[in-house]
């Protein structure tokens, strides 16, 4: 059996990308700044505002990465004229991680949560009455 399309004359469908998707950052970002960018402008439609405050939150996510890897370098203790102390970097990576979070809680992005309990409507058998 050989099937033919329903209107020959429609042009064939393509896909396309959402137009929050296809908006660049107006600055270059690090790898970790980039994905957190696309991810978000992947799935949310943020106004002008929103898009200054997401840049601010990827410029510290590189940030933060940079400090990372500075640790990772140059080691959680170091040695100075006093003896060992803590990186200062260690701070500085949680003072930027946690703006990072309070900027992305600003823009009120979270995971769709289910409502919790019996879903509405009555379950179960009602009787020879309700039929």
């Amino acid at each position: 059996m050989v099937r033919t399309p329903r209107n020959p004359s429609s042009p064939p469908l393509t896909l396309v990308q959402p137009a929050g998707s296809l908006l660049k950052p107006p600055v270059d970002l690090g790898e970790p700044g980039q994905r957190l960018w696309d991810k978000i402008m992947g799935e949310c439609d943020l106004t002008d505002l929103g898009c200054e405050l997401l840049l601010e939150a990827c410029q510290g996510r590189d940030r933060a990465e940079s400090m990372r890897m500075q640790i990772d370098r140059d080691g959680e203790l170091i040695q100075t004229a006093r003896g060992l102390r803590e990186n200062p970097l260690l701070k500085l990576e949680l003072q930027t991680k946690a703006f990072v979070t309070r900027t992305l809680h600003k823009l009120a992005i979270s995971e769709p949560t289910r409502p919790v309990g019996r879903p509405p409507g009555v379950l179960g058998y009602r009787g020879p009455q309700h039929d």
